[in-house]
């Protein structure tokens, strides 16, 4: 059994009969009253995210994982494959559990947690940042660096991201997988 003290960005954890992720928290100590902890949880079975408050010292219930390294080979509907580096064991998760799977691309390597107990999937953990290469956008402006203004683009993964006016069709960008946005153009 944790506590509240032990709560992390990506522990999972059982509560109301499921299992969930912590992928937001925030230990709030106000002026008059008891401390506690205010999270954001990620069902791991549904996709679903609930927000949470717990007291201080609630005790919570820790799930023991394991996080191995996956490379992403293929989509099949709503399944995406990935095969393990080390025993090449190929493994399935459902669309649901992944964070952004419309910026994987092939080969891209992710962090999968598995829960100890059954052996079953619970997350997968994509890098910070991904390289990809714009596949239609509008062309580009010369000169139009300096304004924050942005364009439509479409990267190889098919998903669509907002860019800077002055990139182009074939540039690579670096991507924030968190949240999907435009980092930097990328130079060869």
């Amino acid at each position: 059994m944790a506590t509240t003290s032990d709560i992390r960005k990506g522990l999972c954890i059982k509560y109301n009969s499921d299992i969930f992720k912590i992928i937001e928290f925030l230990h709030v100590k106000p002026g008059k009253g008891p401390a506690f902890v205010r999270t954001k949880l990620k069902s791991v079975t549904t996709g679903k995210v609930i927000d949470n408050t717990f007291s201080a010292g609630h005790k919570i219930d820790a799930i023991r994982v394991e996080t191995h390294k996956y490379q992403y080979l293929y989509r099949e509907g709503d399944q995406y494959h990935f095969m393990n580096n080390d025993d090449y064991n190929q493994i399935s998760i459902d669309k649901a559990i992944l964070d952004s799977p419309e910026l994987m691309k092939e080969g891209e390597l992710v962090s999968i947690s598995i829960n100890t107990e059954d052996g079953m999937p619970l997350s997968a953990d994509m890098p910070a940042s991904v390289i990809l290469e714009i596949t239609h956008t509008e062309p580009g402006v010369k000169g139009n660096t300096a304004t924050n203004a942005t364009k439509p683009a479409t990267v190889e993964t098919g998903a669509k991201i907002n860019v800077p006016l002055f990139i182009n069709e074939g540039d690579k960008i670096k991507v924030d997988t968190d949240k999907g946005n435009y980092i930097e153009r990328i130079k060869e």
